[in-house]
């Protein structure tokens, strides 16, 4: 497939499954929406390359004191604006294209407005008894695909 992959990750919880970093390492750019929860695995994503994270409320030890609670990231002129819970999200959001969230642990996509809001689930140790996922976008002339993974 042609464009701009682009790898969801949220809430891995010290767990790094290998089906999931094979898919991301395929990607040009990931998007981690918090809970990474250790520093192994926030080393290990990091080393990747081309990685976005932002802290969750489980990301507390001093490697995590560096992250934002939001992060704007611009990828060929499509704007992404990625925080942990989707309660911290700004009331005004202007010349946004898609909002990633975590948090919740259950996939969630919905268009709103010409806004995509996307939480990719959990891809770490399972939680509650919700299906782990994530997801891939493709970026292609400031329209995006999204293809969510389950594991």
């Amino acid at each position: 497939m042609k464009g701009i992959r682009i790898g969801f990750i949220s809430d891995t919880h010290n767990l790094l499954r290998e089906e999931v970093m094979e898919e991301i390492k395929k990607c040009n750019y990931i998007i981690h929406a918090g809970d990474i929860s250790n520093e192994e695995t926030y080393l290990a994503l990091n080393d990747i390359g081309n990685i976005t994270f932002v802290r969750g409320n489980n990301d507390k030890d001093h490697w995590a004191k560096g992250l934002n609670k939001s992060e704007v990231v611009e990828i060929d002129g499509f704007k992404i604006y990625v925080v942990h819970d989707i309660k911290d999200l700004p009331k005004k959001l202007e010349g946004v294209d898609l909002v990633v969230f975590g948090h919740s642990h259950k996939y969630f996509y919905e268009e709103v407005n010409g806004v995509i809001f996307l939480n990719p689930g959990s891809c770490g140790k399972k939680r509650f008894s919700l299906p782990l996922s994530f997801a891939i976008g493709i970026l292609e002339q400031n329209r995006i695909k999204i293809i969510k993974h389950d594991l």
